[in-house]
């Protein structure tokens, strides 16, 4: 689905209708998601540039991810998606930057597109072009990704506190899978967000150094461009000490979950000592040999119930004073 937006009336509108046949020379950003078969091509006829394919844009290499080719900038960026629901994901966003306009292919629904096309359709400075989207949509990726870590740093400290804090559900073994699970999922969610930042810190390297060859920033969108690098660095030291906490908390969950075993193991250990005297009284005395003086006594089975009774109390009461129990 191709999204044609131009200015009007102080605003970025998108355009409801879109003439394949000739593009209005104000659309300063083309936002194809998801092009269906043609619709991609019919782009290339009216911009003037090659739309890589869902295939080129999951490359790794630099090179197939950040380059120029007949004058315009190409830059592929790994977006987080999907991350209010269960199931987070990273999928590659393509920026293509042109003479005066923003070229994006998608195929998925990265949350910061949507944001900055309700911005945009509200109010826009005067003169927009595709560079003031492309430092629009950049700095949104960046605010939601710092808001994604804020989120994951929050959870991780409540995980924290459920494993150190003194608790009465202490043992509940389907409380321990719980913890386990989230920290697995806040884990999976650092490392693609620290993904997405590595990403998006190299687009913006490359189209600092690239693009400003020509002179073609203003010295308002360099200082912009130097604030989103380094909110790009921090953020990326943040994810990377959260990666560090999260590993911290999951040696410490498993730590907990050792000792519960330990304990429990302990236990059944203490039992069979205090059950293993009077397991041998009752076996001497059920032994079936016909001289057994005792078994002649009168008051001979409430003694043996005795007998086994302190064999059992005994052992327990040492344990409790060498405080093992």
């Amino acid at each position: 689905m191709l999204s044609v937006f131009a200015p009007s009336a102080g605003s970025l509108k998108k355009l409801e209708t879109v003439d394949l046949a000739a593009l209005p020379e104000d659309a300063v950003w083309l936002d194809l998601k998801s092009p269906i078969p043609g619709e991609d091509k019919a782009v290339e006829k009216l911009v003037g540039i090659e739309i890589p394919t869902r295939e080129d844009m999951q490359e790794i290499e630099i090179s197939s991810r950040l380059y120029v080719e007949n004058g315009a900038r190409y830059m592929t960026a790994t977006l987080m998606c999907g991350t209010d629901g269960a199931n987070p994901r990273t999928a590659p966003v393509s920026f293509i930057l042109t003479a005066h306009r923003l070229v994006t292919v998608r195929y998925d629904e990265p949350k910061p597109f949507m944001l900055i096309a309700a911005k945009l359709g509200r109010a826009c400075p005067s003169g927009i072009t595709g560079d003031t989207v492309l430092l629009d949509l950049l700095d949104a990726i960046i605010d939601r990704s710092a808001d994604i870590l804020e989120r994951v740093g929050s959870d991780v400290d409540n995980v924290s506190n459920e494993i150190f804090e003194p608790s009465a559900d202490r043992g509940h073994a389907r409380k321990y899978s719980q913890i386990l699970l989230t920290i697995g999922r806040k884990g999976d969610l650092t490392s693609k967000v620290r993904e997405s930042l590595v990403s998006i810190g190299r687009v913006i390297s490359f189209v600092t150094v690239e693009t400003d060859q020509n002179g073609r920033w203003s010295k308002e969108q360099k200082a912009q461009f130097k604030t989103l690098q380094r909110d790009v660095q921090s953020l990326t030291d943040h994810a990377s000490y959260l990666s560090n906490k999260i590993t911290f908390v999951l040696d410490a969950m498993l730590g907990v979950v050792n000792l519960e075993q330990n304990n429990i193991i302990k236990l059944f250990s203490v039992m069979a000592v205090v059950l293993m005297p009077p397991t041998l009284i009752a076996s001497i005395y059920g032994m079936n040999f016909k001289m057994m003086p005792e078994l002649e006594w009168p008051h001979g089975y409430p003694l043996a119930l005795i007998a086994m009774l302190m064999a059992a109390v005994l052992p327990y009461v040492f344990f409790k004073w060498k405080k093992w129990l």
